[in-house]
């Protein structure tokens, strides 16, 4: 949710501000803007998309002049309705300050209240002009800017990134960060500065990470980076694990399309990861159907040891959206393994809901940006209660990857579609291995036993491999249901778990109200709405409960609805009683999830293009929810 571009030193800083806020239109975002440093501040806010930014900016003849640093930003609503009033960059009542903003300023009234009694005016609704006017204030009053930031550092509540310029100082861009993501990147004779390193990658792979609570300052040649203590830290570059390759398309039509077909090969990764064998020679050598040679899971993966795993008496998942429902199939998986307890929650309400948490029960949370605003509270709650804390996450250094006692990095690389399918299947995998390696630990499986699950996954990249054919499969499916208003997802047991990612995907990018169902609850309500026509899809993987999965699609077919079935292979079903089917490969039943979900995705990401939306770029959708 928002992004931020910054840059200093030689290069067309306009052109680079634009292609980074190009880069990172998939966080989503109403408006946006940038402003460049001259004397006063050239500003260009636009609301929509970026398109409308960019044909602003090159009718600007002031845009058009030879600029050596600038800051960008595409804002999501938060405080404020979408306008260009509310657009960042956002500038200080004396214009002296100028910034742009990621977060959440928990205490702004408050100190909207004291700017005003200062004489202090506002042109916006946002948190973020208070922000910028309270940095202006003490910098008139103590004429030092690092000594300013800091300042405002102890007075700021809630989260933050900020890139910030000085109108007395041409050549500095400065920064400062808490719970909000930021990176520095390093190039030939300048700076970058982004939310994400994708912004940046297509003129260096030399980074910074930001620490929380650090305040710096970027020149032309330098880079000065200081702690919460004031103290400068020194701190050597790294080269970032991306290649450009995995930020462009390619030859795909959408970022969601590539991100489906690369699912063999990350959920791959996040195996080998998992084994700590991560080279590409290995990598070539498993999964392959024959194969019986495979490497072992290792507790080590998971940042934890045997006697960690053998010490967990509950687990409790939290998460949201996708990755709450990757949580509902590490429930199924890990309760029948490990028979140990698992309750999964919605990050959101965690706190709400007056944990309690017992001794000996670890608490996971589940996310792929690892900035997820509720997650991120969720697991500062849970520790605050006591309890260890794992995370499952998709970016290295994440907020919640810090914040966790232990931490399992999923292997998906960068996900820019907003609606998550390659990182959902790298979290189903984590789910899988994690629930293994907990059930060896506790005894309750044989060493033949965990061989065999372990050879069933690592033939899942080639099984999925297989369901890629349902790219063009799909479509009959597809275009019965475009027009349709309502779509009913039924399933028992863990397909249910997977028909609520179904459900999800379609409704995130075709805008068809989707609900997914317990096939068991037809009777307590749900079969009220089914009427003529109603479009009903069956998932069938779980065989000790098809057949009473399909009775009750016989229901809602004897009341009209209009049935589809997606089944393993080796269930049974009649024909005539579906409008379409499609049958998975073979696989152990608790695995099935992962190949069920393709095609559903593919189902979303057809029907999305047979309406004309962007399933890229859904309405009012953020990839990465930085804000409660």
């Amino acid at each position: 949710m928002c992004g931020i571009v910054g840059f200093v030193g030689q290069g067309n800083t306009k052109d680079i501000l634009l292609a980074g806020l190009s880069r990172l239109e998939y966080r989503g975002y109403d408006s946006a803007g940038i402003a460049l440093y001259s004397q006063p501040f050239t500003v260009v806010k636009a609301v929509g998309k970026l398109e409308e930014l960019k044909k602003k900016v090159a009718a600007d003849k002031e845009c058009q002049l030879p600029y050596s640093m600038g800051i960008g930003h595409t804002r999501w609503a938060t405080h404020g309705k979408a306008s260009e009033k509310n657009a960042h960059p956002h500038l200080s009542m004396h214009k002296e300050v100028v910034l742009v903003h990621n977060g959440i300023i928990e205490n702004f009234a408050e100190l909207k209240n004291f700017l005003q009694e200062q004489g202090y005016s506002f042109y916006s609704d946002t948190d973020t002009e208070v922000a910028v006017n309270l940095i202006e204030y003490y910098y008139r009053k103590d004429k030092d800017i690092l000594k300013t930031l800091f300042s405002v550092q102890k007075e700021l509540k809630g989260s933050y990134a900020f890139a910030i310029m000085f109108q007395e100082d041409e050549k500095t861009l400065y920064a400062m960060r808490k719970d909000s993501p930021l990176i520095v990147g390093k190039g030939e004779n300048a700076f970058y500065l982004a939310s994400d390193v994708s912004a940046f990658l297509d003129y260096t792979k030399e980074i910074y990470p930001v620490e929380n609570r650090e305040i710096l300052s970027l020149s032309e040649k330098e880079i000065h980076i200081y702690n919460k203590n004031a103290e400068e830290v020194q701190r050597s570059s790294a080269i970032a694990e991306l290649d450009q390759s995995q930020i462009h398309k390619g030859d795909y039509l959408h970022f969601m399309e590539k991100e489906i077909f690369e699912q063999p090969k990350v959920v791959k990764d996040t195996l080998l990861y998992a084994c700590k064998q991560e080279n590409e020679e290995t990598a070539g050598n498993v999964g392959n159907v024959g194969n019986s040679e495979y490497p072992e899971f290792s507790y080590e993966a998971f940042s934890m040891t045997e006697k960690d795993f053998q010490e967990i008496s509950r687990v409790r998942v939290i998460a949201c959206g996708s990755a709450y429902h990757a949580g509902w199939v590490l429930k199924s998986v890990c309760e029948s393994w490990a028979r140990v307890p698992v309750q999964v929650e919605l990050a959101s309400e965690f706190r709400y809901n007056h944990p309690i948490l017992e001794k000996g029960e670890l608490v996971i949370s589940i996310s792929q940006s690892g900035e997820t605003a509720d997650t991120l509270a969720a697991v500062k709650e849970a520790k605050k209660l006591g309890a260890k804390t794992l995370s499952i996450v998709n970016v290295k250094g994440s907020a919640i990857a810090r914040e966790s006692d232990f931490v399992f990095y999923t292997q998906a690389g960068p996900e820019i579609a907003v609606a998550t399918t390659k990182a959902y299947s790298c979290q189903l995998t984590a789910g899988y291995i994690f629930s293994l390696l907990l059930a060896k630990a506790k005894g309750k499986i044989s060493e033949e036993e965990t061989q065999s699950l372990t050879e069933e996954l690592f033939l899942l990249p080639g099984k999925i491999q297989q369901c890629l054919s349902f790219d063009q499969e799909i479509l009959p499916m597809a275009k019965e249901l475009k027009d349709a208003d309502n779509i009913f997802f039924l399933g028992r047991g863990l397909d249910w778990a997977i028909s609520m990612e179904g459900a999800l995907k379609l409704k995130e990018i075709s805008y068809i109200h989707c609900e997914s169902y317990s096939s068991g609850e037809l009777k307590h309500g749900t079969i009220s709405l089914i009427e003529k026509g109603s479009p009903v899809i069956g998932l069938l993987s779980q065989e000790e409960l098809a057949g009473k999965s399909i009775s009750n699609i016989h229901e809602v077919r004897s009341r009209g609805a209009k049935c589809f079935a997606i089944r393993m292979e080796d269930i049974a079903i009649e024909e005539e009683d579906f409008a379409g089917s499609l049958s998975i490969p073979k696989t152990h039943p608790l695995f099935a999830g992962s190949l069920l979900v393709l095609p559903l995705q593919f189902l979303s990401y057809q029907v999305s293009l047979l309406k004309g939306f962007d399933p890229d770029k859904p309405r009012n959708l953020a990839k990465s929810v930085t804000v409660e």
